[in-house]
């Protein structure tokens, strides 16, 4: 939407919008978190998961190659960074096999798979650093920290994470905290023993500020704490913000009134692929009334400026 600037007698400033115009998606999109369709890398792995993907995400399982995984991902102009994120709780030695799996698939299909967010349990202490490190310095693309406080049971702010934050902070390289309401474990007795308070956005404002030179992506819409997690993004820069795992039609009304606003340079798209399909959420985004311009910033731009800044620090 294009903006004019009122000034009122007082000095404030507000924002007038013109009406908005027709948009369409930019050609080449980067999606800055999504998952597996292979069997291999496949985040929902029990079967109670798998039956209830239907109801959390409004779609079923299913397998895909590697090689036809990757032509889906690049047959909707996509470039992804994919997230395997069941390993947050598996010993190293079996993740170090599965991160290997990743790099050695990125490689075959680089135009498609960008790069990837690793888990890592907080409780594996020197050997999940040392696992972590060796990522940084064996991975084609680009790589980043994962830090689910639900799936790995343990708060983001817990001590137990402190060696991972200081390598990544050491490295150059970004952390992923997931915020809000998450599907994982949706349904499930007892959630299957996952805390939602941990994903809550304090505790990012925590480690922004324990942190100050490392950069952390908020994931997902922070829903039921979205006020908090705006706050959080206007007070914190180095902290930005990626919005995988739901359709913008969902999003709070907050989120939609800042996104072309105040976090117009900060947001950027997440698709939670395959569990949503690229054509669905991209109608939803065009359908929502954005500009072309903000289109082309959320979709592709803002997380291409992050990523050659992150790529120049290392």
């Amino acid at each position: 939407m294009t903006n004019e600037l009122n000034t009122r007698p007082e000095g404030r400033t507000t924002v007038v919008e013109s009406p908005p115009t027709a948009a369409s998606r930019p050609s080449r999109v980067i999606d800055m978190h999504s998952h597996w369709a292979t069997r291999t890398g496949y985040v929902l792995r029990s079967q109670e998961q798998l039956d209830r993907q239907r109801a959390v995400f409004g779609s079923d399982p299913r397998y895909l190659g590697e090689a036809e995984m990757a032509e889906e991902i690049r047959a909707a102009g996509v470039g992804a960074i994919l997230d395997l994120g069941y390993t947050s709780e598996l010993p190293i030695a079996e993740v170090s096999v599965l991160h290997d799996y990743a790099f050695d698939t990125q490689r075959r299909f680089p135009d498609a798979i960008l790069g990837h967010w690793l888990h890592i349990d907080p409780r594996s202490g020197q050997a999940g650093v040392e696992e972590l490190r060796r990522c940084f310095q064996i991975a084609p693309g680009f790589v980043g920290l994962c830090v689910s406080g639900a799936t790995a049971r343990v708060s983001p702010t817990d001590p137990a994470w402190d060696g991972l934050y200081e390598l990544s902070g050491e490295a150059g390289a970004p952390v992923l905290m997931l915020v809000g309401h998450t599907g994982a474990g949706a349904g499930l007795p007892g959630g299957a023993g996952m805390i939602l308070d941990h994903c809550h956005p304090r505790h990012v404002d925590a480690i922004a500020a324990r942190y100050p030179k490392m950069t952390i992506i908020a994931g997902r819409p922070a829903w039921p704490w979205q006020a908090e997690m705006i706050s959080i993004l206007l007070h914190k820069p180095n902290v930005w913000y990626e919005l995988h795992g739901w359709s913008p039609r969902y999003f709070t009304a907050e989120l939609k009134h800042e996104i072309p606003r105040r976090l117009r340079s900060r947001v950027m798209f997440g698709a939670d692929f395959p569990l949503f399909t690229y054509d669905r959420l991209f109608d939803d985004w065009v359908n929502e009334g954005y500009s072309e311009e903000l289109l082309a910033d959320v979709l592709y731009g803002n997380a291409s400026r992050l990523l050659r800044q992150l790529a120049a620090a290392r």
